[in-house]
């Protein structure tokens, strides 16, 4: 150090903004020697900060330290004290020791306040550390221009009415018999999407695991199926169920079906969009056996659509020549055809519009031969398909705007192409994540065909998307790492408060599965904070069975499946089963539900382990938070199965505020089989569930 009158000074030299040096130095006073206390100074970011106390540990400092920036911020926290352990929050709120503790770069890729204190042992507490991240959007870079005729990789069948039948044929069934067995294909790796061009098809498609089936015409007549596409209890060892045939899809297209009905028996995460059928629908095995449906949307069947032995179905903005059937809870919002609101006898809500809606994207062929994604408009208080009196309302992305995301590629390559200002095109595959996707553009679209699956490593984040306009994600599989991952899926930053009614983020066909395949962890899959969001037709599920290893109280950890904030959002087709804790929490105002399926988790070991406070047994399926004062909801039913301890008990499905703006329509609760009990629908309202699978009905609450 060089001396200046009073001064002492030390120069470091080449620091860059934002970069924290730490230092203290020794002195002499009257012949003994002093240590000072540690500082730290911020290169650009204000100056010294305050040493702390005596005995306290060190505040924590950040790299960088906060600021406006254009890009997601890889942000690091730091701290003087040796052996510290820093706590940190993301939403505004003070840190505690039950905040997440940091272990690596935090990646923020929205206007975010991040706040952090350290401990250590034998010493008192930091003060709490805050920085705030502006990530301005304003400034989107432009795509390099991409094909539009990509080369879709190996998992993309394209055909063509050129190819012969025969050979479609041959194809059709060579992945099928790959892809259709319950015990080896249900959590294997293989996706794949099959495309028909325009033009008509004389086959047999029998749809798999993992399979997407899809027309590229411009509207569903533009591809026609003379035959089925068909989904069934395919195999022996399935015995006749359909409970587990998950993770397949059929859109846009017709089918003429070959003896007048084609067979659609699905579980979850099955969804059957834009078809045009011919004839009737048969929604159940052609064993009569059990099912656990469904999901249908902007279709049109000129016959009879029958349900028989599933359990729930959702159908929306949809003409039916009739409708049969109904085991416990079939809702209906804006389909012509549908039958009457009957509820519960038989369990029939039926809502005769659809308050907001907005089809799906997809891709199609133009009539030069280049590909394009259509965008359709959104559409308030719908009824039937968007495309019954002609084409789909709406615009088109050409496939130049899109970076086709496929084998080899990797969360850099990803997040590349997104800061370039690029949508993105996901093919059938798994993709494993050393990073978060940050969408920060209004307006990207995210589609995926084939249940493309992104794992996120090392307990990343899987996806954040901005506070912005009209962002569209579509046909995605979120599956937890064996790293616990905070969420799978973020929508807006904490705090978000902008209007988006007029151009919403949709999510659409987006699923979220915790364990089965690998052990997974994730404390929250989806977490909407952005206004006006519309969830239509989300499976997020805790695995309740699956390979080896990965199922199990302590084993695949998940809280709650659906987390929402924002206010004005919409959910139509909302299922989430055997989360932890809360498996829904509505925070927003405004917000609406039509159609809930739940299965609580099956394995509580004992009613000490699952608890939502020392005097409630369980926790609540769906919670409408304590502030709420405007919420809304039709078709709700929550069953329990409390197979590794038949005693356990949940003392409610439903737990909402007291207060005539919060109103639920047609909820009930099951016991599958008497194994367990709810003691009450919604509050202290509805009957303990009976042992013989009779539903406990709520009509109206309040």
């Amino acid at each position: 150090m060089t001396a200046s009158g009073a001064a002492w000074t030390y120069t470091v030299q080449n620091l860059t903004s934002g970069q924290v040096l730490s230092y203290s130095f020794t002195y002499t006073k009257n012949g003994p020697q002093y240590d000072t206390p540690w500082f730290t100074f911020t290169q650009g970011g204000g100056g010294t900060t305050t040493p702390p106390p005596p005995g306290s540990v060190a505040t924590p400092t950040f790299s960088p330290a906060g600021g406006t920036f254009t890009t997601a911020q890889s942000v690091t926290i730091a701290d003087a004290t040796s052996g510290a352990t820093i706590h940190y929050t993301l939403d505004g709120s003070t840190p505690t020791a039950s905040s997440p503790t940091y272990t690596g770069a935090l990646t923020i890729s929205a206007t975010t306040t991040v706040k952090a204190y350290a401990v250590a042992s034998g010493l008192t507490d930091s003060a709490v550390a805050t920085a705030s991240f502006t990530i301005s959007t304003s400034t989107g870079g432009v795509c390099p221009t991409q094909s539009d005729t990509p080369d879709f990789g190996p998992n993309v069948h394209v055909f063509d009415p050129s190819m012969g039948n025969a050979a479609i044929q041959s194809q059709l069934d060579a992945q099928f018999n790959q892809m259709k067995d319950t015990n080896t294909a249900q959590f294997s790796e293989n996706r794949v999407a099959d495309l028909y061009k325009p033009g008509t098809y004389n086959v047999e498609d029998n749809v798999g695991f993992y399979t997407s089936v899809a027309g590229l015409g411009q509207n569903p007549d533009d591809v026609t199926i003379n035959g089925d596409v068909t989904v069934d209890a395919f195999n022996a060892s399935d015995a006749g169920n359909a409970t587990q045939n998950f993770w397949r899809s059929a859109e846009n297209l017709a089918i003429n079906p070959s003896s007048g009905t084609d067979r659609w028996a699905v579980a979850q995460a099955a969804p059957f969009r834009r078809i045009d059928v011919h004839g009737g629908l048969a929604l159940y095995p052609a064993s009569y056996g059990y099912a656990s449906g469904g999901y249908i949307a902007d279709t049109k069947v000129s016959g009879q659509a029958a349900s028989v032995s599933q359990q729930q179905w959702y159908t929306r903005d949809s003409n039916l020549g009739s409708w049969a059937g109904g085991v416990w809870n079939m809702v209906f919002s804006g389909v012509n055809g549908a039958p009457a609101n009957t509820f519960p006898n038989p369990p029939e809500t039926t809502l005769g519009t659809t308050p907001v809606s907005r089809d799906v994207p997809y891709l199609y062929l133009d009539n030069t031969g280049k590909y394009r994604v259509f965008l359709p408009s959104l559409r308030t208080n719908a009824s039937g398909p968007s495309w019954a009196n002609g084409s789909t309302p709406g615009s088109s992305l050409p496939m130049s705007q899109f970076y086709v995301v496929k084998a080899g590629d990797t969360a850099a390559t990803i997040n590349n192409a997104l800061s370039q200002g690029c949508n993105l095109f996901v093919t059938p595959g798994v993709y494993h994540l050393s990073q978060t996707l940050n969408i920060t553009k209004a307006n990207t679209v995210v589609l995926g065909i084939g249940y493309p699956t992104f794992v996120p490593d090392n307990g990343v984040n899987a996806m954040q998307v901005a506070d912005v306009d009209g962002v569209r994600l579509k046909g995605l599989l979120f599956d937890a790492g064996t790293t616990n991952s905070a969420a799978l899926l973020t929508i807006g930053q904490s705090g978000a408060s902008a209007d988006h009614s007029a151009n919403p983020t949709s999510i659409q066909d987006v699923f979220f599965r915790i364990g089965g395949e690998r052990a997974g962890k994730a404390t929250t899959s989806l977490v909407v904070n952005s206004n006006n969001t519309l969830i239509d037709h989300i499976w997020a599920w805790r695995a309740d069975h699956g390979n080896a290893g990965t199922v199990g109280w302590t084993t695949n950890t998940a809280d709650t499946g659906l987390l929402v904030n924002g206010n004005n959002v919409q959910a139509t087709g909302l299922f989430v089963e055997h989360y932890q804790k809360y498996e829904v929490v509505w925070n927003g105002q405004g917000g609406k539900t039509i159609f809930f399926q739940n299965e609580m988790p099956y394995d509580p070991p004992n009613q000490a382990a699952w608890m939502s406070s020392a005097n409630v047994n369980g926790y609540a399926a769906y919670k409408v938070g304590a502030n709420v004062t405007s919420h809304e909801a039709w078709g709700l039913g929550s069953y329990c199965y409390f197979n590794v301890n038949p005693a356990v008990n949940s003392y409610h499905a439903f737990e909402v505020p007291n207060n005539a703006g919060v109103k639920f329509h047609d909820a009930l609760t099951v016991s599958l089989g008497g194994v367990g009990t709810i003691t009450h629908v919604i509050n202290d309202t509805g009957a303990v569930t009976a042992s013989n699978t009779t539903p406990s009905n709520v009509v109206n609450y309040p």
